[in-house]
């Protein structure tokens, strides 16, 4: 595993449950805000082995899962996110205003606390 994929799922460890990230919160997090596309490939890939990172967590911009299809069976992903409270509307998208989770102000994506600008 590259470094690259091991600050993913760092990040991603650090999920809450009931709370999600976007593909591309998890990327711009990690500095490349151009990646969203990379970090569903590096979601995708998840070690069978690594039960714990929690990539359900991590869902499209529009509030949705975009594993349908992908998964066995296909709807695990909003199963996993349903039982940990999460409420999708009629169109399999639920609200980032609510659910969105992000970095704490001050700290990178590795949990380490940055020194706040002179200017």
């Amino acid at each position: 595993m590259d470094a690259y994929h091991e600050r993913v799922y760092a990040l991603v460890l650090r999920i809450p449950r009931g709370r999600v990230m976007t593909y591309g919160s998890v990327a711009a997090a990690l500095g490349a805000p151009y990646d969203a596309r990379k970090i569903g490939n590096i979601m995708s890939v998840t070690p069978s082995d690594s039960r714990s990172i929690p990539w359900h967590r991590v869902i499209n911009a529009q509030g949705g899962v975009s594993t349908t299809g992908r998964t066995s069976p296909p709807d695990l992903q909003l199963r996993l996110l349903e039982a940990e409270g999460l409420v999708f509307n009629e169109k399999g998208c639920c609200s980032l205003r609510v659910y969105a989770w992000a970095p704490d102000d001050g700290e990178d994506a590795g949990g380490e606390l940055q020194q706040g600008s002179l200017f």
